[in-house]
């Protein structure tokens, strides 16, 4: 009778467990140490962006600095990476915001503005600065 019990219990501990055998749980606070991406400064003069191109990994922090020198109004879009990442927060000024969703950030004069984000799915995905793509002002996020 004991053996039964033993068993029957063992059984039900196992069976129990079973739905979460192939769960990752992560570690420590992801959003506690973020990689810095290269400060992605906005030439109004030139009407350049300083690179076209990042490497991201799912599930790392980033912290995605934008650098404007005021010279036009420039508003930046990132739709599918930001619909494909966690935001943790915008930093403008000193000044934190929340977000529950980001479309895109503006500049009407000189600033920076910092972006935090975890890239949640994989794929290729584009930003670029409103009305000045075909002119360059573009680039794409890999994420892997």
């Amino acid at each position: 009778m004991k053996t039964r019990l033993a068993g029957a219990i063992a059984l039900v501990t196992v069976l129990a467990a079973a739905p979460f055998a192939g769960i990752v749980h992560a570690e420590g606070n992801i959003a506690s140490n973020a990689t810095r991406l290269p400060d992605l400064t906005l030439d109004s003069a030139e009407l350049t962006v300083s690179w076209t191109e990042a490497e991201l990994e799912t599930g790392k922090y980033y912290r995605w600095r934008i650098v404007h020198d005021g010279g036009e109004e420039f508003q930046i879009v990132a739709p599918d990476l930001f619909r494909n990442s966690w935001i943790n927060q915008v930093v403008i000024n000193d000044l934190e915001v929340k977000p529950l969703g980001l479309h895109s950030v503006e500049f009407d004069d000189e600033g920076t503005i910092d972006i935090w984000f975890v890239p949640i799915r994989p794929g290729n995905y584009d930003f670029g600065i409103a009305g000045f793509e075909s002119r360059g002002m573009a680039g794409t996020f890999v994420v892997r």
